[in-house]
């Protein structure tokens, strides 16, 4: 009876984690990543003709991850904030938000939110769980929330980092 129980409960807490985290077998994905961002024409797909975009990315167990970037200056945004999950087979989608700031004009040690943007992405893993592909949009938002020009879009490629 005792062994049956310890049994019984193992199961119950392995099967509560995996429900908890909302990720099954997700965590494949989790670890940091090495990602190359190209910007594209969101109706032709083409690259836009600027640099690519280092980026180093942390999927954490859980669902939660974080994101920086090479694409601006440290001081003029945060880093990335971001939700992950798990939709099917070697398929996930992330979605993170990082804040614009700039030097406050009335006081240069201090600095003003100017705005955020929120970037969204399917990624595809390969079998092997050591890159990755992905494609999805980013909207930029001014101080009050409403959006600035259009939704710009891009593809990744990520490497683990290890």
């Amino acid at each position: 009876m005792g062994v049956a129980l310890c049994v019984l409960i193992a199961l119950t807490t392995v099967t509560s984690r995996k429900v908890v985290s909302g990720q099954g077998d997700g965590g494949r994905l989790e670890g940091t990543w090495d990602v190359l961002l190209t910007p594209r024409n969101c109706n032709t797909g083409d690259p836009l003709p600027v640099p690519p975009i280092r980026e180093l990315i942390n999927f954490n167990s859980g669902g939660t991850m974080l994101d920086s970037t090479s694409g601006a200056f440290p001081a003029a945004k945060t880093p990335g904030h971001d939700v992950w999950s798990h939709v099917a087979g070697n398929t996930y989608e992330y979605k993170f938000k990082f804040l614009n700031i700039a030097p406050d004009p009335n006081d240069p040690t201090k600095a003003v939110l100017v705005g955020w943007a929120i970037v969204s992405q399917e990624l595809q893993l390969n079998s092997t769980a050591t890159e990755y592909t992905s494609s999805g949009t980013v909207q930029f938002y001014n101080a009050s929330g409403v959006p600035t020009g259009p939704i710009r879009c891009s593809t990744t490629a990520g490497t683990r980092f290890e």
